[in-house]
């Protein structure tokens, strides 16, 4: 049984027509207060069930609201006798608080994990957390991690044609998952793909360096990360190999957060093209260069893959090959 707490949005439908099932019914109250209720309208008792949200904020709610409203829900359903409940979460807010990088700092990663298990998750999917360790540690229950990297390469391969390219990491610590996309679109490829990183630090929200290795003069640079927020850290890895001669860049990044600040960060000639998936609804965007510049990229049928296989006991890896 596949539930989504906010079956109005697309890419659940999407999910569910992939899977070739209906989204089960559910009610969803707000009562006066504030305070609401999420209830299955139909028995779920001995059942396989998956419950389909994003924990992102945008259409009214907050990343608050949809984390609370999850966590009830997968209660409920636990309540109500489902056999197992799965939470697929595409975008999973909170993941980049994993560790304290100052006195005092909470780990706000492992606080969402023991969350989700007070409530009875048997298991968590997501796509493309900030880091892997770190979410796969924070959990006890069981975790599937799925990678938007396959379809990026299905995406832009066929256009880099037999031009130079060099995949870009923003920051020092996205250089693992840059190096692992530089590896398949290699392989896609069939030749070599250059590798390149962006000196970043920030502490108070304030971005510093300006250090950059790898080879981008006259070739096509890619630059890859997990997600964009304000947009800044794209923006100023765009322009290094700009400045160091790059021929186009395209960003690429698995969420689309997009903060207030992005269309302006990101509307500049530095980025050719920026790339996400749909893993968080798409909220409206002022008309102007940033938005022609956006493209989004269905991850549903990943999704309705992995749903799929769990469901049959079938394999993750081998999706994820």
């Amino acid at each position: 049984m596949l539930f989504s707490p906010e079956s109005s949005g697309t890419f659940a439908a999407d999910v569910a027509a992939a899977l070739r099932v209906e989204l089960a019914p559910l009610e969803a109250r707000v009562f006066e207060d504030g305070e609401h209720k999420t209830r299955p309208l139909t028995s779920v008792r001995a059942r396989d069930v998956y419950v389909l949200q994003a924990l992102s904020s945008g259409g009214g709610h907050s990343v608050n609201d949809r984390l609370v409203r999850l966590l009830f829900f997968v209660g409920a359903l636990r309540d109500a006798g489902a056999a197992r409940v799965t939470a697929v979460i595409p975008y999973l807010g909170y993941a980049r608080k994993d560790r304290r990088t100052k006195p005092r700092d909470p780990v706000t990663t492992r606080y969402v994990a023991q969350l989700f298990e007070s409530v009875g998750t048997d298991c968590v999917v997501t796509l493309d957390v900030h880091n892997l360790a770190a979410f796969q540690n924070a959990f006890r229950c069981r975790t599937e991690h799925l990678e938007a990297a396959p379809r990026f390469v299905e995406e832009i391969a066929p256009g880099l044609a037999d031009l130079p390219v060099t995949v870009v990491s923003p920051d020092a610590g996205g250089i693992k998952r840059a190096e692992a996309f530089r590896q398949r679109l290699e392989a896609a490829l069939g030749r070599p793909v250059g590798a390149a990183f962006v000196e970043k630090y920030r502490s108070s929200g304030v971005v510093s360096g300006e250090g950059f290795v790898g080879p981008v003069d006259g070739r096509i640079a890619i630059v890859v990360d997990d997600l964009i927020a304000g947009g800044t850290t794209v923006a100023r890895a765009a322009r290094a190999c700009r400045e160091r001669g790059a021929r186009r860049v395209i960003a690429l990044a698995s969420h689309g957060v997009f903060a207030s600040t992005a269309p302006e960060a990101l509307a500049g000639a530095d980025v050719d093209r920026v790339v996400v998936t749909d893993s968080i609804p798409a909220q409206p965007l002022p008309e102007g260069a940033f938005a022609a510049k956006l493209e989004r990229l269905s991850v549903a049928t990943l999704f309705a893959e992995a749903i799929r296989r769990l469901n049959t006991g079938g394999s993750l890896a081998e999706l994820q090959a």
